[in-house]
């Protein structure tokens, strides 16, 4: 196999960490989720699961890619044995899936700010949107174009392509989200946004959903059990202090979330009464996003100013991601025997085909979503086994300790990664399946056509793993050459 090109510093694994991280789900999801889940008493929560969930396995990441120097599948193989790959694969299959409909995302965000820049006229946002939605070429076209965007920048390598541009997205990312927090802040009003956001009412804390939801936000929006983490760091050098790296990222997620939270909420408490900001923040990520910004910025000073920005920054953070998922989808063919770009090629290919039904179809997304967003449990509880059958005080001394002057981790730590993460999987998965079957869909949560039961997530995720298994050895021995 030979020796994979590194990145150049600390700083640019950081860097390229906080563009995998930082996505959409952070400026859409959270401040909708915060403001759902009792405001500031939800921050509490999720500031506690960036420690108990999120930081254990960015750390476990980092230290699998690192130690096997291969992606996902080469590494579960190379580790904890080749018949163990088929995990690998599962993980590598999610986030593929994930890439698939995300690339929509992108384009979406790429096709708004296009917009926002041109002054267009808005008039009814829901109908704009829905015209846009529906229609079929120009979602495709933007689909494509962000498929071949971060296709381009990851083949032009790890220092050329991804580290470049993430040295420009993420300062940028983060500029544009502090002059949106400014101009927010700034309205008449907004201190009721920031009251709501920053001072807690702790009975919320006695509501087991406030907890779940919030452990759900941290493990999605850090990108914690995803395998990019993993992808990145067969990258780094072997002296590289991942604790260090693995604190930056997760902690730069959520600062990133907060700007988020202060752009989105003071504005909507500003300009519309409680109940109208409390209605919008329901809406959903996409009618959030798409509906009521338009429709907050055209009634906010200069909002013609500051739209673009808000789509600007939503775009960098989706584009950042779209290169992680780019990368691991690459790094597992990579590591088959592939070229860098014979390999982009192919991942580029499938995701302009694959991602077309979620391009024409909101329908087809949601269940997308709905899907392999809930499978990144699955995958986090992966890594978790992972570092367990390696065994837990090994995996500590030689994949995290091991490297001189390296930030040590105690056993705590191992004590985090083989009981409380597992614990906290059930926590989720059993409180989702609940949700599924008695209040998202009681009648039909068996059925595998409907968008958001139990039935279809059975039924693809069983597919995906039926498969893995079945061609576990092939795939082992292919992503070890």
């Amino acid at each position: 196999m030979p020796r994979p090109e590194l990145f150049s510093s600390r700083w640019a694994i950081i860097a390229a960490g906080l563009g995998m991280a930082v996505g959409t789900g952070n400026l859409w999801r959270f401040p909708r989720v915060a403001a759902q889940n009792g405001g500031a008493a939800f921050l509490i929560p999720w500031l506690l699961f960036l420690v108990l969930w999120s930081l254990p396995l960015l750390i476990a990441e980092f230290g699998i890619g690192r130690g096997a120097r291969r992606g996902p599948i080469g590494a579960f193989a190379t580790l904890i044995g080749r018949r163990n790959a088929w995990m690998g694969g599962f993980i590598a299959v999610t986030t593929a899936m994930i890439m698939f409909y995300y690339a929509v995302v992108t384009g979406w965000t790429l096709k708004y700010f296009f917009a926002s820049v041109a002054g267009g006229q808005w008039g009814d946002t829901a109908e704009y949107w829905a015209q846009y939605s529906t229609s079929v070429w120009q979602p495709v076209l933007f689909h494509v174009a962000a498929v071949l965007l971060a296709g381009a920048i990851v083949a032009r390598g790890v220092a050329g392509g991804i580290e470049r541009a993430n040295k420009v997205l993420i300062p940028t990312l983060f500029v544009l989200l502090l002059v949106a927090v400014a101009r927010a802040v700034t309205l008449e009003g907004a201190g009721e946004g920031l009251r709501f956001l920053f001072q807690p009412d702790l009975s919320a804390l006695a509501d087991y959903r406030t907890w779940l939801e919030a452990l759900t936000q941290s493990a999605w929006s850090t990108g914690a059990g995803w395998g990019l983490v993993l992808a990145y760091a067969v990258y780094v050098r072997r002296d590289e202090d991942v604790v260090v790296s693995s604190v930056a990222i997760g902690v730069g997620n959520n600062v990133a979330s907060l700007l988020a939270g202060m752009a989105i909420l003071p504005t909507a408490f500003a300009i519309l009464s409680t109940s109208e900001a409390l209605e919008a923040m329901a809406a959903g990520n996409v009618g959030l996003t798409f509906i009521w910004v338009p429709r907050l910025f055209e009634l906010v000073p200069l909002g013609q100013f500051f739209l673009p920005v808000f789509f600007l920054a939503l775009f960098c953070a989706a584009l950042s991601s779209l290169i992680a998922m780019t990368e691991l989808a690459a790094r597992v063919l990579m590591d088959g025997g592939m070229s860098r770009w014979a390999a982009i090629r192919v991942v580029a290919a499938a995701a302009v085909v694959c991602g077309i039904p979620s391009a024409v179809s909101i329908a087809v997304f949601e269940n997308q979503d709905w899907v392999w967003g809930l499978g990144l449990m699955i995958s986090g509880l992966f890594i978790s086994v992972a570092a367990t059958r390696y065994g837990q005080e090994r995996f500590r001394n030689e994949l995290i300790n091991g490297s001189p002057g390296a930030t040590q981790v105690g056993r705590v730590y191992s004590w985090l990664l083989k009981y409380l993460v597992p614990a906290e999987f059930a926590a989720m998965f059993g409180w989702w399946m609940y949700q599924s079957v008695a209040v998202y869909d009681a009648a039909e949560w068996w059925n595998p056509v409907r968008t958001f039961s139990l039935g279809t997530c059975l039924l693809q995720w069983g597919t995906a793993l039926l498969l893995l298994r079945m061609f576990n050895r092939r795939i082992a021995a292919a992503s070890t050459r």
